[in-house]
């Protein structure tokens, strides 16, 4: 098993990698003939930094939209966020003193992102108008999140996972040096979904993570009448 996994990690990194990569690569190279801000939008390129930075940490236009989706939403991202943060003592040796710092709220942040996740997912089942648009990926994506979330929490209070032994595995990783990985039911199951999260990654709806830095509805100054805004193929097509 410590084998099987030590493998199935190399090649789902390596399929995060490249598939994100490639995507991110596709988006820059799409074209944007149109000067098509979502308005209000900021008239600089200063503002626009902003508007970005206040979407991807506060969610600013989904609470325009709908307060208790930004809520749910707001939930699972902080959550998984400091979830995030408390796993990377398994990766640092020694651990960081910041990381040393945020291991109590990372562990009661495990239980909010359950909740998070619950609340987006009740979202897709009761609300009509989503329950319409929502697909099956839609549905397995949550479900998978959920069990990555449960399944982390079930080693913590229930079959109390030795972590020694799993830093010990995960560092062996990092450095080529293979380690036994503890003989844990829970923790395989976790292990196991967390690959399978990184191999579906880079095919998901899950890319809106790097996808809304390239949304000209965000990235763009609303400033026609100061500046022309000219595609690079229009520009061509003037020489």
């Amino acid at each position: 098993m410590t084998t099987f996994l030590t493998l199935l990690f190399y090649f789902s990194a390596a399929v995060l990698l490249v598939g994100v990569s490639l995507k991110i690569a596709a988006y820059a190279r799409t074209p944007a003939p149109l000067l098509i801000p979502t308005t209000p939008a900021p008239t600089t390129t200063g503002g626009v930094v902003l508007r970005m930075l206040r979407e991807v940490t506060l969610f600013e236009s989904l609470f325009k939209a709908n307060l208790w989706t930004w809520a749910a939403s707001m939930v699972f991202h902080a959550s998984l966020a400091l979830v995030l943060i408390r796993h990377l003592r398994y990766f640092t040796e020694p651990v960081w003193s910041w990381v040393a710092l945020a291991q109590p709220f990372g562990l009661y942040a495990g239980l909010s992102m359950v909740l998070g996740l619950a609340g987006l997912w009740a979202r897709r089942i009761f609300v009509e108008r989503i329950r319409y648009i929502s697909t099956p990926s839609d549905h397995l994506m949550l479900a998978l999140l959920l069990s990555i979330a449960a399944s982390g929490l079930c080693m913590k209070f229930f079959s109390h996972t030795d972590i020694i032994g799993v830093k010990s595995f995960i560092l062996g990783m990092m450095r080529f040096d293979l380690q036994p990985l503890p003989a844990d039911g829970a923790l395989y199951l976790h292990l196991l979904l967390v690959a399978s999260l990184l191999l579906i990654f880079p095919f998901s709806k899950l890319l809106h993570a790097p996808g809304v830095f390239f949304s000209p509805s965000r990235n763009q100054a609303d400033n026609p009448r100061e500046k022309r805004h000219l595609a690079p193929w229009a520009a061509e097509l003037e020489k």
